[in-house]
């Protein structure tokens, strides 16, 4: 029976169609404009939700039951094209041949201190380094890295699992300067932070490990 159909890729990309041109939707309404039953599109959509491709809510419209309606997730929204990679590439190496490289290293020198002020603000009141790495780490996930971080015996390590700008940092090696340097700067004078695994170098991820200066010094 059609209820029962399992989902198929074609029937998955014109729900996330829908969803994505028409905004949250019932599943009443997107029945409709697809020609199947209510039930059947209820089936079709909790299969989506299972694969984390939408999410529903109930709303309440007026005399009657609440509505449950349907929207995409972030990972949904992420299944439609985007080109901001090649943008960001075309930016780098447009700047590069029209204004030159010293242009460039103060592009990213300017994002550098955007970055920093923006996280410095972030962590206002934080003072102690393991709280300020749980602050960054939950910063850094919230923009795609998939940060943690652990205490060691000498020290602490940070992991970023994920590199959601690497295209980028790969066409220009400076960003990665600069990510080291904003990192320096978050964690104080008093810290000595050094990045050991790089994704860029062939790596998994990206290790930094991080030791307070004096533990350092008094180690040799």
């Amino acid at each position: 029976m059609e209820n029962y159909r399992p989902i198929t890729k074609a029937t998955a990309d014109k729900f996330l169609q829908l969803l994505k041109t028409k905004g949250p939707q019932s599943a009443a309404t997107l029945a409709a404009a697809l020609g199947i039953t209510g039930e059947g599109a209820r089936l079709q959509l909790l299969k989506l939700a299972d694969d984390g491709l939408v999410v529903s809510a109930t709303s309440a419209r007026g005399v009657g039951r609440p509505v449950q309606i349907w929207d995409l997730t972030p990972l949904g929204h992420a299944h439609f094209p985007d080109t901001h990679v090649e943008l960001t590439l075309q930016l780098i190496e447009t700047i590069r041949q029209e204004l030159g490289e010293a242009a460039l290293e103060k592009v990213v020198a300017a994002r550098e201190y955007q970055q920093q002020d923006k996280y410095m603000k972030a962590m206002t009141g934080i003072t102690g380094l393991a709280e300020r790495l749980a602050k960054f780490a939950s910063i850094r996930s919230s923009e795609g890295y998939l940060a943690e971080w652990k205490a060691e015996e000498d020290g602490f390590v940070f992991i970023e699992n994920h590199c959601p700008i690497c295209c980028a940092a790969t066409q220009c090696a400076n960003i990665c300067e600069s990510e080291l340097n904003t990192f320096r700067a978050l964690m104080g004078e008093d810290v000595n932070v050094s990045r050991v695994d790089h994704i860029i170098a062939g790596n998994r991820r990206c290790v930094y490990k991080i030791t307070k200066a004096t533990a350092l010094a008094e180690s040799r």
